[in-house]
């Protein structure tokens, strides 16, 4: 334990729950996985932050593994496919209800007797399945419940999963997982991507601490997320990076979107709570692209978060897109 506390103040991160777990699994070597990860991260000689290692929490502590993923995505089909069932079954009883009470009329027979008895049998016959159907409709009821409420967990799992935390927006898993629909939907789309970082935020974060920074970085991201149409993928790529994919969309009007985007979280005005004080604008520095489906998620951040620093004359608060 005083390990893990020791590692964390190592890695200049405040000693959370989530951020105690990674580091105490770190240092057990419980998970090839999260060591690898680590290792690659401080390798890269990039600073350690609460997103990466939420991520990492969320990835390998908690165990969501790919077949996690699958599990639940059987599970949505199998639903899918139970309520297809019962809604035919339903149907096919009631049309042969239907059918038994409309041939009861066109008996005929000369044998008086033997119509009236058999009318009656099929008369007690239909009764009877009438009570059946009943019985089933009241099954079927109490399927439906249940398939709703385990939807209604299975949505709450999802979000686990795919959305990140914080702001409520999608994660990279979540991306990945788009990206591979896409393609699968029709292997020539393209997609446009902006990337969007918050400028000086890491000196933001430093002189006014975590909770406001996070509070600052939600709002932001309501903001960015205000601009995004339904098909498209708002996304949280890093700690105070985002990320927009826009299938079928032309660069050139991605380019306008983002710079909408720009203007947008330029004018929003943020005052503490606390002292009533103005806190500093915040300003956006973005890069704008478009890719083949089949692009990977990392080459596809990469690439559009190059178009900001190109040439390592960081430019702040200015949308850049792509030439070629």
């Amino acid at each position: 334990m005083h390990a893990a506390i020791k590692q964390l103040q190592l890695w200049h991160i405040p000693s959370t729950p989530i951020n105690y777990a990674v580091c105490y699994s770190y240092l057990s070597k419980n998970s090839k996985q999260l060591n690898a990860v680590i290792e690659k991260k401080i390798a890269s000689g990039k600073p350690f932050d609460n997103f990466f290692l939420e991520e990492v929490y969320r990835a390998y502590v908690l165990g969501q593994s790919a077949f996690r993923t699958e599990l639940i995505e059987d599970l949505d089909d199998v639903l899918v496919d139970i309520e297809s069932n019962n809604k035919k079954s339903s149907q096919c009883t009631k049309r042969l209800v239907s059918e038994l009470d409309t041939n009861i009329a066109s008996l005929k027979s000369t044998d008086r007797h033997e119509v009236y008895n058999a009318i009656k049998n099929i008369r007690k016959t239909t009764q009877q399945f009438k009570l059946e159907q009943e019985k089933l409709a009241n099954q079927l009821l109490l399927t439906k419940k249940s398939t709703n409420a385990l939807r209604s967990e299975l949505d709450d799992v999802k979000k686990e999963i795919y959305l990140d935390p914080l702001t409520g927006l999608y994660n990279r898993k979540s991306m990945t997982k788009h990206l591979e629909l896409w393609l699968s939907e029709d292997p020539a789309k393209k997609v446009a991507a902006i990337v969007i970082n918050i400028d000086q935020f890491s000196k933001i974060n430093t002189q006014l601490g975590p909770v406001i920074s996070d509070v600052l970085l939600s709002k932001i991201a309501n903001k960015v997320n205000s601009y995004v149409g339904d098909s498209g993928l708002p996304i949280r790529s890093a700690g105070d990076e985002f990320l927009i994919l826009l299938p079928d969309v032309e660069r050139y009007i991605a380019g306008e979107i983002a710079e909408k985007i720009r203007q947008g979280v330029e004018k929003l005005r943020f005052i503490s709570s606390k002292s009533g004080s103005r806190l500093p604008p915040m300003t956006l520095s973005i890069g704008v692209n478009d890719y083949h489906v089949a692009t990977s998620a990392n080459a596809i951040i990469n690439e559009t978060r190059a178009l900001i620093n190109q040439a390592n004359k960081p430019l702040t608060n200015h949308v850049n897109v792509a030439n070629n």
